[in-house]
């Protein structure tokens, strides 16, 4: 009997290897059943290596039938015959050598441990949440990563529940055609559902419902009815369809030869689920074996080619492509995919550019432009010509930190250099000054220049390199409006090609002639300038008008300040106050006089280079004074969110949001105040430190300030002391006393020795006065929600991932989480979209506290400021103020009214009972 076996098994093997590599459909359900119903295991083996030879001699038809393949070979790897285990898993393993994703390539032998060991799901879910998907989805990638998802969804852990819902959500982001994922919408849809109605985390419910939401869209359920599989691709739907065209004359050929029907009934299937449609193919396929049946060959030739239209009908029509009327040289005609970090940006997307047109990027914060316009320039989209074909350059938001020691005139000969261009200094500054640059100024360090100057410099750089396409990120930041006016006339009057992306409208209008738009992970493109794409799109309202969109930020409710009743009480007065930096030849900004109130409106515009960031940076207490006095109210809160604002989180963006915030406030104090000017103690301020005070007949010096306590119409301050002895002589002492010795000295006496100690204690005290607000997740992600950041952002995405934007409104959520009584924003438009700018001009009318906003963009502040400070030439003249020496007139502010619920350290609500 051993060598009919033998024979049989190589019997069985022959005809695999020797079968019609489009026939692989016919022989895989025997496969299958012989599997799943053999009484002896030598009989799956057998089958097992039929399945694996199929992979090796039909790779591709074999592929489409992984998912039929996957379920029957996991069952065989846990066989109770050991042999048959170890085949399953070669098996397997081979099979999956077929899937050809590249996002799963790696995790491939992981999956396949899954299988044979359940234990390891969570670990592997942990693996593929942290994955990029970018390539398209097909069968053959959902029948391995189904199975571990299905389990995932029935683990106990939430987390991998949620990250499951994920996988699955990102994936199927990848999934073109609904046929791809209707038959794994029952393994996967009714355990989501069950998931989003059990989950306790609310947080982890959202992202199951994102998930489940995804794959109803791309699996077309209607009414929660799961659509069912398509059969065209079907052994007996063709079969039956080859019956009808044999009909009319060949009626004996249908039951002679019914066996025949079967196998081109398997091939015409395989080449309807391939989506193969092209004559030749069929005729190559199908045709030898209609021919062997009638032994004619026109008719089998007719025959044929009325098969292929009735199983394909709705491809047989061509696709009609929409022609492309522009003329010119094509500088990039390609298709690509984009990804950051795990977030799809672009997929399987078109990208065409003339030379010598203008291009404007659009699309919301966190869709990929910067990402595109760094991936154009490093040469990291594919099919995108090389530099040495078409020379790029990128010009960003702000120049190297690294190089802000060198001279504007080193620093632009070096970066020429670096990208291989050879320009002598006596032309760069020839160059340079046509630009606008004076020549003190390129002889000058760069940390002299100003914002606009600094964006002004990097532009003139790229222009020296003389590329065929120009990428402007934000070009307009920084720049005043008679520099924009110069940059237009650059631009419209440049041979170059340029793609811009900007959040001015204004200029793009007058700029571009093209809108390439982000939707749904694709790239469309529109001609005409911006007004004409908005009535096309009129969604796209938003770039056009602020406050079009539905996006709304909310700052939190300052509190109360002690002795302010009016909005129109001074909470901040600067009176004469001058500043210059040392190791220049004149101030940099003098004889300024101003106040601010809760209800300022203020907008402080001027030129570049005029010392509007100086005025500001001393108003916060960046920087001192070189003379004047500045008052600001003992328990005051400020906000200052810098030019460049991603200065406050550079140094943590490997941090989520959530750390990041915990971090900056864990302390009860903003360590990112910690370093400025007015808190740090200078020699000068020791020496004042050492005024001798006489207490109860004791002469003492003050080492520390505690707590402050009211007194009378102001406040007293609790002091440490060091007792003298011997003063004036050679031995003189001082000896720290004991707490108990403590006493307390009335503000206007300690404030000329211990100005800064007194300020640190207002400080704690203002902080205190903010209410205390919990350090944990949900309080965090809540402020967050009010900034348009969701909580899968904010406690699950290091910062380091997001885009500029999205940076920005972490920014100004950390900013704000002290509830501050002013906030001074430095040219907000310079990195949100025109969603997030309506969205803050909405929370600023709204903020019962005052506002200060340095900006170059007259159409943001029109309608939120009433009060404007024009700076030039370091001198600022003030207009449309209500400046008052007392409470002023208006509603009296009442401290009960602003009350809000109060939370101990671990988040649980302090219950308060009012006083009847």
């Amino acid at each position: 009997m051993v060598p009919v076996k033998v024979a049989a098994q190589d019997a069985a093997l022959a005809i695999t290897k020797a079968v019609n590599a489009n026939a692989v459909k016919a022989l895989i359900p025997h496969y299958v059943n012989s599997i799943r119903n053999a009484q002896k295991w030598p009989e799956k083996m057998t089958d097992l290596e039929c399945i694996e030879a199929l992979a090796e001699t039909s790779p591709a038809q074999t592929a489409i039938r992984v998912p039929d393949l996957i379920p029957i070979v996991s069952e065989a790897m846990w066989d109770t015959k050991a042999e048959v285990k170890k085949k399953a898993y070669s098996t397997m393993e081979k099979i999956c050598q077929l899937i050809s994703n590249k996002d799963i390539e790696r995790f491939i032998p992981e999956l396949i441990k899954c299988i044979a060991k359940p234990e390891n799901v969570p670990e592997t879910i942990h693996l593929l949440g942290a994955t990029t998907f970018v390539t398209d989805v097909h069968e053959p990638t959902l029948a391995i990563m189904v199975p571990l998802l299905e389990r995932g969804l029935k683990e106990r852990e939430t987390p991998i529940k949620r990250k499951s819902a994920v996988i699955i959500d990102n994936m199927c982001k990848l999934v073109e055609d609904p046929n791809i994922v209707a038959s794994f919408l029952p393994k996967l849809m009714p355990q989501l559902n069950t998931n989003y109605e059990n989950m306790a985390d609310p947080e982890a419910r959202e992202k199951t419902k994102q998930g489940l939401d995804t794959l109803i869209r791309v699996g077309n359920v209607q009414d929660g009815k799961i659509p069912e599989v398509s059969h065209d691709g079907d052994i007996e739907t063709v079969k039956n369809k080859l019956k009808d065209v044999l009909s009319a004359k060949h009626k004996g050929a249908i039951e002679k030869f019914d066996p025949v029907l079967t196998y081109i009934g398997a091939i015409g299937g395989e080449l309807v689920d391939e989506k193969d449609n092209e004559t030749p193919t069929w005729a190559l396929n199908v045709k030898p074996f209609i021919t062997a049946m009638l032994g004619e060959e026109a008719q089998a030739d007719e025959i044929t080619e009325t098969l292929r239209k009735r199983c394909a009908p709705g491809d047989a029509a061509e696709v009609e492509q929409e022609p492309d009327e522009e003329e010119g040289e094509d500088l990039c005609n390609c298709t690509f995919n984009l990804a950051y970090g795990a977030k799809i940006l672009l997929n399987q997307t078109h990208l065409r550019l003339k030379r010598g047109q203008r291009y404007g990027l659009l699309g919301p914060n966190g869709s990929g432009k910067t990402t595109l316009m760094r991936a154009i320039n490093n040469e990291q989209v594919e099919g995108f010509p090389k530099q040495s074909e078409v020379k790029t350059a990128y010009i960003e938001h702000d120049l190297d930190s690294a190089d802000t020691e060198m001279t504007v005139i080193d620093w632009t000969l070096m970066k020429l250099k670096s990208v291989n261009v050879d320009k002598s200094e006596e032309e760069v500054r020839k160059t340079l000054v046509e630009f606008g640059f004076a020549p003190e100024q390129l002889s000058g360090p760069i940390t002299a220049l100003s914002g606009g100057w600094k964006m002004k410099l990097a532009l003139a750089r790229a222009v020296f390199q003389e590329p065929d396409i120009l990428l402007l990120d934000e070009p307009t930041n920084h720049l005043d409006v008679k520099n924009v006016k110069w940059l237009e006339d650059y631009l419209t009057n440049s041979p170059c090609t340029s793609i811009i992306i900007s959040h001015d409208s204004r200029f793009l209008d007058d700029v571009i002639q093209h809108v390439i738009h982000y939707e749904r992970f694709k790239l469309k493109r529109y001609r005409g300038k911006l007004s004409e794409f908005v009535k096309r799109v009129p969604s796209a309202k938003s770039y056009y008008e602020l406050g079009a969109g539905d996006m709304e930020f909310k700052f939190p409710e300052p509190g109360f300040l002690e002795g302010v009743k009016t909005k129109a009480k001074a909470i901040v007065r600067v009176t004469n106050m001058s500043f210059q930096y040392e190791g220049t030849s004149k101030p940099q900004i003098q004889d300024i006089t101003f106040q601010c109130s809760l209800g300022s409106r203020i907008a402080v515009i001027g030129p570049n280079g005029a010392g509007k960031s100086t005025l500001v940076n001393v108003l916060t207490g960046e920087l001192i004074p070189t003379s004047g006095d500045v008052y600001q109210h003992e328990n005051i809160r400020i906000a200052y969110i810098k030019q460049h604002a991603f200065a406050h989180i550079d140094h943590h963006l490997d941090k989520t949001p959530s750390e990041y915030i915990q971090w900056r406030f864990q302390t009860g104090e903003d360590r990112e105040t910690m370093d400025r000017a007015n808190k740090i103690v200078t020699e000068e301020d020791e020496k004042a430190m050492d005024k001798i005070y006489k207490i109860e007949g004791t002469s003492r010096r003050v080492i520390g300030v505690h707590s402050r306590r009211k007194f009378k119409n102001s406040y007293e301050y609790e002091c440490s002391f060091a007792l003298g002895e011997n003063i004036g002589m050679k031995g003189e002492r001082w000896t720290p006393m004991m707490t108990a010795d403590n006493a307390w000295i009335p503000r206007n006496e300690l404030i000329a020795s211990h100005q800064k100690l007194v300020a640190e204690v207002d400080q704690k005290e203002a902080l205190a006065s903010g209410q205390f607000r919990p350090l944990v997740r949900k309080e965090i992600e809540q402020h967050c929600a009010n900034f348009g950041l969701d909580a899968e952002l904010v406690s699950h995405s290091r910062m380091r991932g997001l885009s500029g934007g999205q940076r920005v409104k972490v920014v100004l959520a950390a900013c704000s989480w002290q509830r501050p009584h002013l906030i001074v924003l430095d040219e907000p438009t310079n990195y949100l979209d025109r969603d997030s700018l309506g969205a803050l001009s909405k929370a600023i009318k709204s903020f019962e506290g005052g506002v200060i906003i340095i900006t170059h963009s007259a159409e943001f502040t029109k309608d939120l400021t009433e009060e404007v400070w024009a700076v030039m030439d370091g001198r600022m003249t003030p207009s449309g103020h209500n400046w008052v020496t007392g409470q002023g007139s208006g509603p009296r502010l009442q401290a009960g009214e602003e009350e809000e619920e109060k939370f101990d350290a671990m988040g649980n609500k302090i219950e308060t009972t009012k006083k009847k």
